[in-house]
């Protein structure tokens, strides 16, 4: 009995699943006759190089093939002999097992002079041409550039980089990808309606997304599940039930990883918890697990930001997961998914430093769980909406959801911001270095409606804390220490002269026409030599 591969090999144009554009553009060459003398079929194993180079020897000897078509017909005693292995004019070849250039000499070149003796053309299938030696390519090479009327070379490899690149140039070559799990599903389907299988969708995209791509080891599988379910069935139509498939199927945990995405948009930790323990439990390997976690996560983030980008960079899942994950996409925000990705991708990253392997994973969960989101917009956008809105009204604002997220407005003098103003630098210094030593040489000037003035002797000062990261982080801090909503106007004052010293981090001094020049003493200049190391500047005049 032939192998279900061997047995629905396509033996049309039409039959054939995946590689379309490789498809359209060999039909329209054969409808108009403009045939190469030579072809490179290069790409993974189990795509179709092979399958479409005997197609192409059959059309153009089909002698039922009309002029504008390019589907061989099937019946004819050409196409017969080619689909039965004993056309003499059909030569295929495989170099792996004839390297040497004597082979090449005598299988290829010398049978390429003869006319072929019943077909319309001649041509060469040469699988896996990567395999042949350099000399028996130097000797292939004359005949592919000037190959004899009505000769046709098709050349298969899996590694195109081991083939030289003047044989490359010769060919029309084409570059086969890995078959989509949709088209696989569609090929595994219509087989299993051919042989009177009732098996559920889900499970054949299971197996096409095990098959990684090749269709011929999703036809294996296919093969596999059906000898096991003819032992126990002795209806017309045999029935393949999950239960019978999982004993071929190598295991795939992305039904897992989709529940598991559920259960945080639910924010249903306790069920989490125990979905990755139950995993551990049968012997999964959990890195294995988060990166396919990681992965769905990505592909729903991708989706959010634009579907086309999720089509081409996500991975592919088969019609029924990404139904499931559309589904939990819509549900959840970018803020949302974005938490997701960094979360696990962390745990993922720390569970070999923990004696409880699983429990950096348990915590993102619960972390995830326990924290809020706000809408997908820039959260500094949405506070300063927030706090605008309170100091046009000059009151308090009401007990609204963006209330919760930020701090209440209260009275603040410069007399209380230079009081703290250590306790500023200090939490500044936590987050970002440089950014403190900036804000230790400048002067809070004027506060009002909780908008400070903060003069800065430098314009590459300004600039800096003028960046939007920066002034984030400024007024995250100010909010914090003093209790209250507070943003910066930076602006610049070239006459301000500063000293870094420890009174209440501040001492300032403003040169008002007096034509005096600042002092230069020990604590001035420690403070030009901070600045030098921070910046990598030198003293120029």
């Amino acid at each position: 009995m032939a192998t279900l591969y061997r047995k629905y090999r396509p033996q049309t144009f039409a039959d054939a699943f995946g590689q379309n554009q490789i498809k359209l553009t060999l039909e329209q060459e054969i409808k108009s006759g403009r045939m190469a003398h030579a072809y490179m079929f290069c790409g993974p194993r189990a795509v179709g190089k092979t399958t479409f180079a005997r197609l192409i020897s059959k059309a153009v000897n089909c002698e039922n093939r009309k002029e504008g078509e390019s589907e061989p017909c099937n019946i004819c005693s050409s196409c017969l002999d080619i689909m039965a292995g004993r056309s003499m004019d059909i030569i295929e070849i495989d170099a792996a097992s004839q390297t040497g250039v004597d082979n090449v000499r005598e299988n290829i070149i010398s049978s390429a002079r003869v006319s072929p003796s019943k077909s319309k053309n001649k041509v060469f299938i040469i699988d896996e041409v990567h395999m042949l030696s350099m000399a028996a390519f130097n000797a292939l090479l004359k005949t592919l550039e000037e190959p004899p009327a009505n000769v046709i070379f098709v050349l298969c490899t899996t590694e195109i980089h081991k083939v030289p690149n003047t044989i490359i140039s010769r060919c029309q070559r084409f570059d086969f990808k890995k078959i989509s799990v949709s088209e696989i599903t569609k090929k595994l389907s219509f087989i299993a309606k051919r042989e009177n299988i009732q098996i559920d969708k889900k499970i054949l995209e299971s197996m096409a997304r095990n098959s990684g791509g090749h269709m011929r080891d999703a036809e294996s599988l296919l093969g596999q599940i059906i000898a096991i379910a003819d032992k126990t069935s002795d209806k017309k139509t045999t029935v393949i039930t999950q239960e019978e498939a999982d004993l071929v199927i190598p295991r795939s945990d992305l039904e897992q990883v989709v529940s598991l995405l559920d259960m945080l948009q639910k924010k249903d930790s306790a069920s989490g918890i125990r979905l990755i323990n139950n995993l551990i439990d049968e012997g999964v390997d959990l890195k294995i697990f988060l990166n396919d976690f990681i992965e769905i996560a990505r592909k729903a983030l991708l989706s959010k930001i634009n579907p086309a980008l999720s089509e081409k960079l996500g991975v592919e899942l088969g019609e029924t997961l990404e139904i499931k994950i559309n589904h939990l996409a819509a549900e959840l925000k970018i803020s949302n998914l974005t938490a997701i990705i960094e979360k696990f991708n962390d745990a993922k990253n720390r569970m070999k430093d923990n004696f409880i392997f699983q429990l950096p994973v348990e915590l993102a969960i619960i972390e995830y769980c326990l924290s809020t989101f706000s809408e997908a917009i820039n959260p500094s956008v949405l506070k300063q909406a927030t706090t605008q809105t309170a100091f046009n009204a000059n009151v308090k604002p009401e007990n609204t959801t963006e209330n919760k997220i930020d701090k209440p407005v209260v009275d603040i003098n410069l007399q209380i911001i230079k009081s703290k103003w250590n306790e500023v630098l200090a939490k500044i210094k936590s987050h970002n270095h440089s950014l403190s030593l900036i804000l230790r040489v400048c002067e809070p000037r004027n506060i009002n409606n909780q908008i400070m003035e903060i003069a800065f002797k430098y314009k590459f000062h300004v600039d800096r804390v003028k960046e939007p990261n920066m002034k984030v982080l400024i007024e995250n801090i100010l909010t914090e220490v003093f209790g209250s909503i507070i943003r910066i106007a930076p602006l610049l004052d070239p006459n301000l002269v500063n000293e870094d010293n420890n009174h209440n981090g501040i001492v300032h001094e403003t040169v008002k026409n007096s034509g005096e020049k600042p002092k230069e003493n020990g604590e001035g200049n420690k403070m030009i030599d901070n600045l030098l190391k921070t910046f990598g500047g030198r003293i120029v005049e």
